[in-house]
């Protein structure tokens, strides 16, 4: 009963959740984006507004025809909760080459109406800490060095991990940037294979997945960008590129 009135609270009644450990109850993460071409699931990003899209540098598009989907659970079925509006615009942090930062912005033709299934993600107003438990969410694989076809958004519960000890777990051609996060455990579940991937902690949005080092060794952390560093940069291009004559949603959520 309890979970019942959950699901009617969140406006999930008629959904079904399989009730796997790793997959997200149905549209909790409603900042959820994916990023596609011709209907193959290339990655994920994070809507922080109703016109801006937050992802890593190698999943943003390199050509035009690429689609952001929001309001997507199960890839599998329409559900009548996704919008797919096209990219109009990328914009990449500069310099973009790994290991000094992997961020890019994604304008969409037209915003993105909000409602309880498609809204935007809070920039964080500080920094994770070592410790603190976060999820990062992605329709990629959760099986080590095994691909799965894409299907329902996959929930995980991650812990950020000390930046030395995670710089520690790098191969020889991957260097530390302090624009890194790193999250993920041995004794956790540390495999979503979804470049792009969505960190987020205490409501907040702490990353995009750079690297899926859980997912060759489980007992290696995952590295994401570290949006915290980014939160200037990030206004800074939408104060700039954002369409000018647009009429604000109503249920708009503020940034912090």
């Amino acid at each position: 009963m309890k979970l019942l009135l959950t699901l009617a609270a969140l406006g999930l009644v008629g959904s079904v959740w399989s009730g796997d450990s790793r997959e997200c109850l149905p549209h909790s993460r409603p900042w959820q984006a994916r990023l596609h071409n011709g209907g193959s699931q290339i990655c994920s990003g994070a809507l922080i507004s109703e016109w801006w899209i937050v992802t890593s540098f190698m999943c943003a598009p390199m050509s035009t025809g690429t689609t952001a989907s929001l309001g997507e659970h199960d890839l599998g079925t329409e559900e009548g909760t996704e919008q797919h509006i096209s990219i109009a615009e990328v914009i990449h942090h500069s310099p973009y080459r790994s290991p000094l930062h992997s961020l890019s912005m994604l304008r969409l033709s037209r915003p993105a109406q909000i409602n309880q299934y498609v809204k935007p993600i809070p920039l964080p107003s500080q920094c994770p800490r070592p410790g603190d438990i976060c999820s990062v969410s992605g329709w990629g694989s959760t099986v080590p060095n095994q691909y799965e076809s894409p299907g329902l958004l996959k929930c995980l519960r991650v812990p950020i991990v000390d930046d030395r000890f995670c710089e520690s777990t790098f191969p020889e051609f991957i260097y530390w940037s302090l624009g890194m996060v790193c999250a993920g455990s041995a004794t956790t579940d540390n495999c979503l294979g979804d470049g792009g991937a969505v960190l987020e902690c205490n409501g907040q949005l702490q990353g995009v997945q750079w690297f899926d080092h859980g997912c060759y060794d489980p007992s290696d952390p995952s590295v994401y960008t570290k949006l915290c560093m980014y939160n200037k940069w990030i206004n800074e291009v939408m104060d700039r590129y954002t369409p000018f004559d647009t009429t604000p949603s109503p249920f708009t959520t503020p940034l912090l």
